[in-house]
C-alpha cells in the first residue's frame, strides 16, 4: 500500500488539507485489498465508510428497471461513499471492483471521533463532503451519469474567443464558446448530458481522432495522451454535467461540438498539471479539435450514439417478445373469439393472439437493426463540405479505423465524403422504422385495452395486472394505465418522426444545418420508447392472466361459430342458421340440432377447438401438384 498521506493528497476531497487534518484521517483509515469482481459496498447496504481508490477501478452501478445499469467507472484518487462521512444511510448504488482494487478504508465512527476533537478540521472536512455532494446534484444530468470533477465555489476565470473576454465559471470545464451557446440557445431545457450515449460518442470521436493525429506526428504523444485520457473518463461516465448545451441550437452543431472541445481540453490541461482555461498547451480548437470539423464529427456522434442506443431497445424488445411468447405458451388451450371489425369472426385460441404479437415485434427487431446498418458509414476526414481541407490525406481512413476500435462497431467511410456530409438519409430510413415499432406497439396496447375492457361489461377476455387506483370518485376502478402510457410515447415517437423528416428535407447544399434537431428527436424517440417497452413488458405483459371460461362462454353463444359449418351445410343454409341465432338468441349449435341439419356427434368434430383454431382437409383430395 503507498503511502496514506500522499494518498489522501492525491484524491480531490482532500486535497489542500493542512498537514494536520491529513495526518488524523490517515490515522483513521486502514487499507483493504478488494479482488475483482467482489463488492465493496451494494445497493441497500448501510454507509459506513469512505472508500479512497489507491489502485486499480471500480464500477459504479444503479438497479434499473430491468437489470444493473453502469453510471462510472472510478479509478486511482477518486472517492467512494463520502456521504457516509455526513450522515448514516443506505447506498443507493452498488461499487463492484472491475479488477484488484487497492483501497483505503475510511470508517465513518472513527472518522467522526478524530473530528469531533478539531472544530475546524470538522468543518473543513465535512464542509468539502457537502460541497462534492452538492456539486454531483449541480452538474448532474436527469439521465444516469457519472461523477463530476467540479466544486461549485463561484469563482470565474477569464477566457477570450472571436467575440472578446467573457467570464467563465472556475469550477466549469467547459470554457466561453459553450458559455455563449447556453446563453444562445434557452430552447428545450433539455441538455446534451440528457443524452449521456450522445455524450459518449463524441468523446469517442475525439479520442479517435487524438489517436489518428497522434500517429500521423501532428500532435505531441503527451497532449495526446491527456486528450486520450480525458475522452476515456468522458466514455466511462465522467464530466457528463458540463455538458450543458441545449440540445437543440442554431449553427449545425457547432455548439456541441464546442462543448466536447472545452470540456476535452480543460480536462486534457489538469492531466498534463495546467489550469483550466490556460489553452496554451491544449486547445479546444488547435489539438482537441484537430483535422475535423463539427461537419463531419457531429453526424458521426450521431450515428455511433444512435447504434448504441438501439441496443438498449433491442434488448427491451427482445424481452417483451419473449414474454409475449410465453403468454402464447401459457394460453395455448383457451379458445376464443377472433373479430374483424369488431364484429365476431371466427374461433381462435388465445395463444396463437399472443404468439402473432411475439411473431411482429421480433420483426420490428430484424427491421430496426437492418435500418441501423445504415450508420456504420460515416463522413469522418470530410472536414467542413467533405473535401477533407485542412486534414492529412491519410487522416480520414486512420481515423475510421481508430473509431472501430474505440466503438466496436463495423464502421467504413463514407464512399463520396461530399456527398456523405449533407446526407441525413439514414436517419429518415430508421426513423421511420422506430415509427413502425411504435405503431404496432400502439396497436397491440389497443388490443390489450380492448380485451381487458370491463370488468363486467366489455370483453373481459383477460386482466392487466392492477397497477393503481383508477377514480378519483369512482370506487373500485382499475385502468390500463400502462398500455395507455405505451399509446402516448407511440404518438410523440410518430410525431418525432415528421420533425426528423422535415428537418432531413430542409438541408440546402453541402450541409444540413437542421441536424441538431434530428438529434434531439431521434434520442428522445430512442429513450422514450425503450423506457416504454421496458415499461410494458415489466408492469404489464407478465402479469397477464386469462379469463378462459369466459372466453369459451363467448365462444359458444356466438353466431361466429357457424363459420365452421359452412363446409357441411354450404354458405346459403349456414347463413340462414345465422339469421336465426342473431333474431332469436339461440345458440348456433342448438339450431342445427333441431332442424335436423347435423347430428350431436358431426357437431361436436365440426365445432371442436381443433377443426375451428387450425387448417384441416375439408374432403377427401388426390395428390396436390
Amino acid at each position: 500500500m503507498h503511502d496514506v498521506r500522499a494518498t489522501l493528497r492525491t484524491c480531490e476531497l482532500f486535497a489542500g488539507l493542512d498537514e494536520g487534518t491529513v495526518a488524523m484521517l490517515a490515522a483513521a483509515s486502514r487499507p483493504l485489498e478488494v479482488a475483482a469482481g467482489d463488492a465493496l459496498y451494494t445497493d441497500g447496504s448501510p454507509r459506513n465508510a469512505c472508500f479512497v481508490i489507491v489502485e486499480g477501478q471500480a464500477e459504479i452501478l444503479r438497479e434499473g428497471r430491468d437489470g444493473a445499469q453502469r453510471l462510472a467507472v472510478l479509478g486511482p484518487g477518486d472517492a467512494l461513499g463520502e456521504g457516509s462521512l455526513l450522515h448514516a444511510s443506505l447506498h443507493t448504488t452498488s461499487a463492484l471492483a472491475l479488477t484488484a482494487l487497492s483501497v483505503l478504508v475510511l470508517e465513518r465512527d472513527a472518522v467522526r471521533a478524530s473530528l469531533a476533537a478539531d472544530g475546524a478540521a470538522a468543518v473543513e472536512v465535512l464542509s468539502r463532503v457537502a460541497v462534492a455532494i452538492n456539486r454531483r446534484l449541480q452538474y448532474a444530468s436527469d439521465g444516469p451519469v457519472g461523477r463530476d470533477k467540479a466544486y461549485g465555489s463561484g469563482a470565474t476565470r477569464t477566457e477570450h474567443d472571436l467575440l472578446g473576454d467573457r467570464e467563465v465559471p472556475a469550477d466549469a470545464l467547459f470554457g466561453v464558446q459553450t458559455l455563449r451557446a447556453v446563453e444562445n440557445f434557452p430552447i428545450s431545457g433539455v441538455h446534451l448530458s440528457h443524452f449521456p450515449v450522445l455524450v459518449r460518442a463524441l468523446a469517442m470521436v475525439k479520442q479517435a481522432a487524438a489517436r489518428a493525429n497522434l500517429g500521423l506526428g501532428l500532435l505531441d504523444a503527451e497532449v495526446a495522451a491527456a486528450i486520450d485520457r480525458a475522452c476515456q473518463e468522458i466514455v466511462d461516465g465522467h464530466h457528463h454535467g458540463h455538458f450543458v448545451v441545449d440540445a437543440v441550437q442554431g449553427g449545425a452543431g457547432t455548439s456541441t461540438n464546442m462543448n466536447a472541445n472545452e470540456v476535452i481540453a480543460n480536462r486534457a490541461l489538469e492531466i498534463l498539471g495546467a489550469r483550466r482555461g490556460d489553452y496554451a498547451r491544449c486547445h479546444p480548437n488547435n489539438q482537441v479539435n484537430l483535422s475535423q470539423s463539427t461537419n463531419d464529427v457531429y453526424p458521426t456522434a450521431l450515428r455511433i450514439a444512435t447504434v448504441l442506443s438501439l441496443q438498449s431497445l433491442i434488448a427491451a424488445l427482445d424481452k417483451l417478445r419473449a414474454a409475449l411468447a410465453a403468454k402464447g405458451e401459457e394460453f395455448r388451450t383457451v379458445v376464443k373469439m377472433g373479430r374483424t371489425q369488431l364484429q365476431d369472426a371466427v374461433p381462435m385460441t388465445m395463444g396463437q393472439e399472443f404468439t402473432a404479437f411475439a411473431v411482429t415485434t421480433g420483426e420490428d427487431i430484424a427491421r430496426l437493426r437492418e435500418t441501423a446498418r445504415l450508420f456504420l458509414e460515416v463522413n469522418m476526414g470530410g472536414t467542413a463540405i467533405g473535401t477533407g481541407i485542412n486534414a492529412d490525406p491519410l487522416y480520414p481512413r486512420l481515423v475510421v479505423e481508430q473509431l472501430r476500435r474505440v466503438t466496436a462497431l463495423d464502421l467504413v467511410l463514407a464512399e463520396n465524403l461530399v456527398e456523405a456530409t449533407p446526407d441525413t438519409g439514414a436517419f429518415v430510413m430508421f426513423s421511420g422504422a422506430l415509427k413502425r415499432t411504435a405503431v404496432k406497439l400502439s396497436k397491440m396496447c389497443n388490443d390489450f385495452r380492448l380485451l381487458s375492457s370491463g370488468p363486467r361489461c366489455g370483453f373481459a377476455e383477460i386482466n392487466l395486472p392492477p397497477m393503481q387506483p383508477g377514480s378519483s370518485i369512482m370506487p373500485g376502478k382499475v385502468n390500463p394505465v400502462i398500455p395507455e402510457v405505451v399509446n402516448q410515447v407511440a404518438f410523440q415517437v410518430i410525431g418525432n418522426d415528421l420533425t426528423i423528416t422535415l428537418a432531413a428535407e430542409a438541408g440546402q447544399l453541402q450541409l444540413n444545418v437542421m441536424e441538431p434537431i434530428i438529434a434531439f428527436a431521434l434520442f428522445q424517440s430512442l429513450q422514450m420508447l425503450t423506457a416504454a417497452v421496458d415499461t410494458l413488458t415489466v408492469r404489464c405483459v407478465r402479469g397477464i392472466t386469462a379469463n378462459a371460461e369466459r372466453c369459451r362462454t363467448q365462444v359458444e353463444r356466438s353466431i361466429g361459430i357457424v363459420t365452421a359449418v359452412v363446409p357441411a351445410l354450404g354458405y346459403e343454409r349456414a347463413s340462414e342458421v345465422a339469421r336465426e341465432a342473431l333474431a332469436t338468441g339461440k345458440p348456433v349449435r342448438e339450431i342445427i340440432l333441431a332442424k335436423g341439419l347435423l347430428s350431436s356427434s358431426e357437431l361436436d368434430e365440426l365445432l371442436s377447438p381443433e377443426r375451428m383454431t387450425r387448417p384441416r382437409p375439408l374432403a377427401p383430395r388426390g395428390p396436390v401438384a
